[in-house]
């Protein structure tokens, strides 16, 4: 992708190849079923018309607009962003299979912090009410984990929800 952008537009600036080829990029990601030939069409036929109605994104484009270098050039920068695209869709799957095992792998991390480490005083405070609530037996909290801690007051919300859904 970034290869083709150094064969391209050779005779504009930096800033108008810029603004064409994000565009273009735009363009095709959101017409990414038209093919190469309908962006392409898409894009002279939107051009053309803002162009004839003096109110263009790209006014620099108007001499060379039917150049054939032009067009060529435009081609292939579509057919580039079009296999960019097709190639980021193949890798969805891996991406999102990365993204997953992070997730899982940062939830484990957590877990074996929390586990070392002694009980909140919110986790405590919200613990003896619960079992004050229920009417629960409490457990020594200093001998206990934060991870204990949150799976025990997990336990009881899970006990005792059929009595707060009754209460609704």
């Amino acid at each position: 992708m970034y290869q083709i952008k150094n064969r391209i537009y050779l005779k504009f600036d930096k800033t108008q190849k810029s603004g064409v080829c994000n565009f273009l990029r735009a363009l095709v990601k959101q017409n990414l079923n038209l093919g190469c030939k309908g962006i392409l069409e898409k894009f002279l036929e939107d051009e053309k018309y803002y162009q004839e109605l003096n109110a263009s994104r790209f006014p620099f484009l108007k001499d060379v607009i039917d150049d054939e270098e032009f067009l060529k050039d435009t081609e292939d920068y579509i057919k580039e962003c079009i296999k960019y695209y097709e190639y980021k869709e193949k890798q969805r799957p891996i991406i999102e299979a990365n993204k997953e095992f992070e997730k899982k792998k940062r939830k484990f991390l957590q877990e074996v912090k929390m586990s070392k480490e002694k009980p909140t005083k919110k986790q405590v405070y919200y613990y003896e009410r619960l079992c004050k609530k229920y009417s629960i037996e409490k457990k020594d909290v200093d001998s206990i984990s934060r991870l204990d801690m949150r799976n025990e007051i997990e336990k009881i919300l899970n006990e005792h929800s059929e009595d707060y859904k009754n209460i609704n």
